[in-house]
């Protein structure tokens, strides 16, 4: 007799393997608790704990509804199908052999199907529980549409709710249908077979019930989806037109109705067992679905609508008209009637003149290299390519201002090592800022705020905070803190020399990030940033802090999500600290009867060519919250600006205590809140279409208007321009004041397109200065509907005024000799001298190496009049008849111009100069012959006529004196 083999090395790997299973299990627990400890801690160091909290309570709560509310029902189904069938019942050799294959894993399947459905309806439902505590939170808007006169907030925070909570509860009943006949039909309660089917009590109960169950939420959700035609598309409108009311909507309600009816009948099926009844109606509610809700609209459409259309849309182009200037809070637009001047004559500004100083000739999309090459000080410094607009007040005036933040870049620090990176160079130092409209004699900023240390008008009359851990560029994390006699380690700035011993160090003492001062914590982070360094380094200590998650967009966004965020933050000097300020908006897609936009494509222009937004469509909005960053310890505030929108009020309900009021605001924040960037796209990119204030110029959409590109584009990808701020006076306002405007066009027609202006709106960007509380006209939209009968040309008609000039050509040409290149800056467009004045820098750069653009001449144009000059002053006193009546803010200015390889420096005479004209003749010349030499491959010739080039440049140069300028 053999003895049965030992079962020791089985059992053996059952043990291991199950040991291994449950340390993956600890590891995987261990990693996921890690993750949201850290997050813990970092929103409990900012003050915003509840919102992380508030988010984790509501998805749990959310995951055990989802998956209760799907695994019980399946649940139940499952067992009531197994439990009630058939004890004594024959069935086919092929069920016999299904029960053989799914009995011995039926206990399984029983508990396993529903727990499988449930996790995934439990993950579902998680996602959605923004839309169920909005609906619990709701808040009434006091307005109501012109359908159904339900308050605007069901849409908005209601019908969101219910389309969720029907759609689930469909899902639910058609899984427990599914089931519960695959179980009926293996355990013999239904049979098919002999031509027949034959069904059981219970199982005829448990199916009509389900089936009539399903029918009424089918009906509540054909009910419901009479709502929802108000926010869908219908003709050239968001909302219900004439077939949306006429045709539609009452299909959709007696399709409810019938599908009741329809669910009545199962129900009675369940009791008495005729199938016939409920599934003739079935077929019957299929087939209305059909004509009622597609024929019958196709045909009040094609017969009734098109053949009258502009006639029997006409109120339904009103209610979106009003609504969709509500939705985007353009229904107050100042409209004004505007006949432009296009001639241009002596003194013509002299009532303009606050504007024309102001003007900003210092281009923030252009001068990045040159505070770069002054400012950086240090290889381990930046500032960011394109830099930012705002304005302060110095000696009791307001100056416009082109300011940026002196970031650290760890990319560049001399030695590449852990410490360095983390603990050594941990932050940025200052805010440069520059007038905007302003230059020196050689063409470089003015500087109002700059140098390391700092100073300058910004700061020197209070306690300054220059240092900044907190910004756009800063490093993943540093860690920073120690106790109090400890050496500091962290570089503060340069001094001198760049070497170790000229360098001041510092030791950050604010409250920025989480402590990592125990071993636990050391742990967590090592972990999370992947660092082993974090846990064994000997100068992270008890007081040590971990700043991460830096950037002011991010924090923002962390401490309030349900906020959309401006794509342009921008820093400002706010009580002797540098703050970032950031916009917020609420915004929805449900508003009833208001068109949608596309958020990404309504904002993207050649500044923001690919902005990044999680929201897309979107057919309301408000700048709801005005959030800062403070930069030395990242403090995170958000004030209500907008305290009456609902969807705000809704979200405070939501997370109470965390938004400041308005009056909480200083006097010197409240004077750099501006008007935000993004919501100005949006609603100019409505303006383009409801510009108009009547139905009938609606229908014909014969005035539609579009923003012109930027003629700086790439002309085979062009993006539209963006708007600019600038201090200036609109027609009709007593005095300047900080603005934003954009223009537009006509809408291009396929290729037949007009580049001239029909619309000019500016917005009052200015909120006051008064602490915590708006500026009377802060936010006021004001347009100029330009007179058809006056031609205004267009920025894409100016800049090609500018460009086929030849005189201004040939000019261009010179800056462009030898390694030069040239940089049109913005193309502005001001209101001013009843007509519209363009004005545009031109700077001039090296090609290569080392590059510092340096403003070295003025375009600017008035009707079909342009000039050319080396400042604003001069150039606007040549095209308005050698006096403009104004000046610009580069007046006292003796221009230099910029050397050029291989040259002397000197001025440029008047081009009417002989000399002057037989070397720019000569150098044409030669230009053309070398060109010729060239293509004829001829290159000793190319030689002869290259030196002859160089030759007429040289002497042009020589010849240069200052006042050049041209006139047309």
């Amino acid at each position: 007799m053999t003895s049965p083999a030992p079962a020791a090395p089985r059992t053996a790997r059952r043990i291991v393997l199950a040991t291994v299973v449950i340390l993956a299990v600890l590891i995987a627990a261990f990693f996921v608790f890690a993750t949201m400890y850290t997050d813990f801690l970092w929103y409990d160091q900012l003050n915003f704990a509840q919102v992380l909290t508030t988010r984790w309570i509501a998805t749990a709560t959310m995951f055990v509804v989802g998956f209760l509310g799907m695994a019980v029902p399946m649940f139940i189904s499952i067992q009531l199908a197994y439990r009630l069938r058939p004890v004594y019942v024959r069935l086919s050799s092929q069920l016999d052999r299904y029960q053989e294959v799914v009995e011995p894993l039926r206990r399984l399947a029983m508990w396993g199907m529903p727990v499988f459905f449930g996790l995934f309806a439990g993950f579902a439902a998680a996602g959605q529980w923004e839309i169920v505590w909005q609906w619990a939170n709701g808040t009434a808007t006091g307005k109501t549409d012109a359908q159904f006169h339900l308050d605007t907030g069901f849409y908005l925070f209601d019908l969101p709710f219910y389309e969720a909570l029907l759609g689930f509860v469909s899902a639910v009943l058609i899984l427990s249908l599914l089931v519960s006949a695959l179980v009926l039909y293996l355990y013999g309660s239904v049979r098919v077979g002999q031509g027949e089917l034959r069904i059981s009590k219970a199982a005829r109960v448990q199916l009509a019930v389900i089936a009539g169950v399903y029918l009424l939420v089918q009906a509540i959700s054909l009910w419901v989806d009479r709502y929802k035609t108000l926010t869908a598309t219908e003709d050239k409108i968001t909302g219900a037109a004439f077939t949306g009311v006429n045709a539609t909507i009452p299909g959709l309600s007696i399709l409810a109705i019938i599908a009741v009816l329809v669910a009545v009948l199962f129900f009675v099926t369940a009791v008495i067992g005729h199938w016939r009844f409920p599934l003739a109606a079935t077929a019957l509610l299929i087939v209305a679905a059909l004509v009622l809700g597609i024929g019958y609209p196709w045909a009040v459409n094609t017969f009734q609508v098109k053949p009258n259309q502009n006639q029997l849309q006409a109120q339904y182009y009103e209610r979106n008209l009003k609504a969709t200037k509500a939705a985007y809070g353009i229904d107050d637009v100042e409209t004004t009637p505007f006949k432009a001047q296009t001639s241009a004559e002596p003194g013509q500004l002299r009532s303009d003149a606050d504007t024309t100083a102001s003007i900003r000739i210092m281009d923030p999309n252009v001068i990045g290299p040159t505070f770069q090459q002054l400012e950086q000080y240090r290889s381990y410094y930046k500032f960011p390519q394109k830099l930012d607009v705002d304005r302060y007040k110095i000696d009791g005036k307001n100056q416009d201002a082109v300011v940026a933040v002196r970031e650290i870049d760890t990319s560049r620090i001399p030695s590449q090592t852990w410490n360095n990176s983390t603990l050594v160079y941990t932050h940025g130092y200052g805010l440069v800022a520059a007038a905007g409209n302003q230059r020196t004699d050689d063409g470089e900023p003015v500087f109002l705020e700059r140098g390391i240390p700092t100073s300058g008008a910004l700061t020197g009359s209070q306690k300054f905070e220059p240092r900044v851990y907190f910004g756009e560029n800063s490093p993943a994390y540093s860690i920073v803190g120690a106790p109090k006699g400890t050496a500091p380690v962290e570089i503060d700035y340069p001094r001198g020399k760049d070497s170790s011993e000229n360098q001041t160090k510092t030791t950050f003492t604010g409250d920025g990030g989480p402590r990592i001062g125990n071993f636990f914590t050391k742990l967590l982070y090592a972990l999370k940033f992947q660092s082993e360094q974090i846990l064994f380094s000997d100068s992270v200590n008890q007081d040590s802090q971990i700043l991460y998650d830096r950037d002011p967009t991010t924090r923002v966004q962390k401490a309030a999500p349900y906020l959309t965020l401006d794509s342009d933050p921008y820093p400002s000097i706010v009580d002797g600290r540098i703050v970032w300020i950031v916009d917020g908006y609420t915004t929805s897609s449900s508003y009833p009867y208001s068109t949608t936009v596309n958020l990404p494509k309504a904002i993207s222009d050649s500044v923001n060519t690919q902005p990044g937004f999680v929201t897309d469509d979107i057919n309301y909005i408000r700048n709801s919250v005005k959030a800062t960053v403070d930069a030395y310890d990242g403090k995170v505030t958000l004030y209500a600006w907008d305290p009456a929108d609902p969807v705000l009020k809704t979200w405070q309900k939501i997370y109470p205590s965390t938004l400041k009021p308005i009056s909480d605001m200083s006097a010197q924040l409240m004077s750099h809140v501006r008007y935000p960037t993004d919501l100005f796209k949006v609603q100019r990119a409505m303006l383009g279409t409801y510009h108009v204030s009547d139905a009938a110029s609606f229908a014909r959409q014969d005035n539609l208007w579009e923003t012109p590109n930027d003629p700086q584009s790439d002309s085979a990808n062009p993006e539209l321009q963006p708007p600019y701020y600038l201090s200036m006076k609109m027609p009709g306002q007593d005095q300047s004041q900080f603005s934003m405007y954009t223009t537009f066009i006509p809408a291009s027609q396929g290729s037949n397109s007009r580049n001239v202006l029909f619309g000019y709106l500016a917005v009052d960007a200015d909120a006051g200065s008064t602490a915590g509380k708006k500026s009377s006209s802060y936010g006021k939209l004001r347009m100029l509907e330009i007179d058809a009968d006056t031609t205004v040309p267009g920025p894409g008609q100016v800049q090609n005024s500018f460009d086929s000039d030849p005189t201004v050509g040939q000019q261009l040409n010179l800056l462009k000799q030898g390694q030069s290149k040239v940089t049109h800056g913005n193309l502005l467009t001001l209101p001013v001298g009843g007509g519209f004045l363009y004005v545009q820098p031109v700077f001039v750069q090296s090609s290569g190496g080392t590059q510092v653009p340096r403003l070295q001449k003025i375009l600017v144009a008035f009707g079909d009049k342009i000039a050319f000059a080396d400042t604003l002053t001069e150039a606007l006193d040549q095209l308005f008849g050698g006096n403009s009546g104004a000046t610009g803010g580069d007046n006292n200015v003796t221009p230099t111009p910029t050397p050029t390889p291989g040259s002397g420096t000197g001025t440029t005479p008047p081009t009417g100069d002989a000399a002057f004209q037989a070397a720019l003749a000569d150098a044409k010349a030669a230009m053309l012959a070398r060109d010729a030499a060239l293509k004829a491959g001829d290159l000793s010739e190319f030689a002869v006529q290259d030196q002859k080039l160089t030759d007429a440049v040289n002497r042009l140069l020589q010849l240069q004196q200052s006042g050049s300028s041209t006139t047309k």
